[in-house]
């Protein structure tokens, strides 16, 4: 578990990037209709948001605040570009999103008080 987050803490602009990558992708694929995948959409959108800032929050750089506006913007820009590639943009996505974000954060600190990881390790 602790090689797993050291792995994160490394590599956390590459992941979040693809993360990022894979969330814009999936949210703008014009698609006939969803896939059915089990659960609620806007608890879709939780977890993928969650994901998304989870290894940002784990590493807590000093623009971590910066980072997490940009992530919100970005989300509301797909939310005002999906209905221009056959999607439904809704405002409730973009509040699911944001509590996604949260979540994400939130989830890292608990990890990080739960699991210290040495500063060297960082």
């Amino acid at each position: 578990m602790m090689t797993l987050l050291i792995l994160i803490r490394k590599y956390w602009k590459s992941l979040t990037l693809f993360i990022l990558t894979v969330i814009t992708v999936l949210s703008l694929l014009p698609l006939p209709e969803l896939p059915p995948i089990p659960g609620n959409d806007k608890t879709h959108h939780i977890i993928a948001y969650g994901l998304l800032m989870f290894p940002t929050a784990l590493r807590k750089p000093n623009y971590l605040p910066a980072i997490a506006l940009f992530f919100i913007c970005w989300s509301g820009a797909i939310e005002l570009i999906q209905p221009f590639v056959n999607r439904y943009g809704e405002f409730q996505d973009l509040a699911a999103n944001i509590t996604g974000l949260v979540c994400g954060f939130l989830a890292a600190k608990l990890i990080s008080w739960l699991l210290p990881v040495n500063s060297e390790l960082k």
